[in-house]
């Protein structure tokens, strides 16, 4: 009998000790010693540079644009937008219609 509860007591025990072991392993498998860091396989050229893109100036609207998704995918915000587009109705833009992006 006392053999019984000793193996209630050791068993759980034993099942945290192998957990405890797997979460070290996994731990300390995943993290490197190597105090150095990566480095390119390639050489990359600093001194060539693509221009950057010329931001537009205009926007066409298209079937379902809202002022909303217009300076979300345009970047401009909305206040830019009524600010700049004062004749664009924001309920009713019309398609094909051309809204000032830049001053």
């Amino acid at each position: 009998m006392a053999d019984r509860s000793l193996a209630r007591f050791l068993a759980p025990l034993a099942l945290m000790v192998a957990i405890v072991g797997v979460i070290l392993v996994v731990v300390l498998s995943t993290t490197s010693n190597d105090p150095s860091p990566a480095r390119p396989t390639h050489s990359v050229d600093v001194t060539h540079t693509t221009p950057a893109k010329p931001k537009r100036q205009a926007y066409v609207v298209k079937t379902g644009d809202s002022l909303t998704a217009i300076a979300v995918r345009t970047g401009v915000t909305v206040d830019t937008l009524e600010r700049l587009n004062p004749d664009a109705d924001p309920q009713a833009l019309r398609v094909g219609e051309r809204l000032k992006l830049r001053p």
